[in-house]
């Protein structure tokens, strides 16, 4: 999982917000609205495969993907809330 330290300096690629581990709550809860393809990225691909880990941004409006330990902090990555 990612350290607390790394988890300081990590914020939002597009808007620089702090970014903060998703809850196991939350991570259900996205993982429901993408088994009903309701969830988006940022450039509007339906996302497909089950989020095991992620970084919410601040504002509450995008979630950023961890995969393998590795948050994914690609802009167009971004999964829409």
């Amino acid at each position: 999982m990612i350290s607390a330290e790394l988890l300081k300096i990590l914020c939002c690629p597009e808007t620089k917000q702090d970014l903060t581990l998703a809850t196991a709550s939350e991570l259900e809860t996205l993982n429901r609205r993408l088994e009903k393809k309701e969830l988006l990225s940022v450039e509007g691909k339906i996302v497909s495969e089950p989020l095991t880990a992620g970084l919410l941004r601040d504002d509450g409006k995008v979630v950023y993907r961890i995969q393998n330990d590795i948050p994914i902090l690609l802009i167009q990555e971004g999964i829409k809330l």
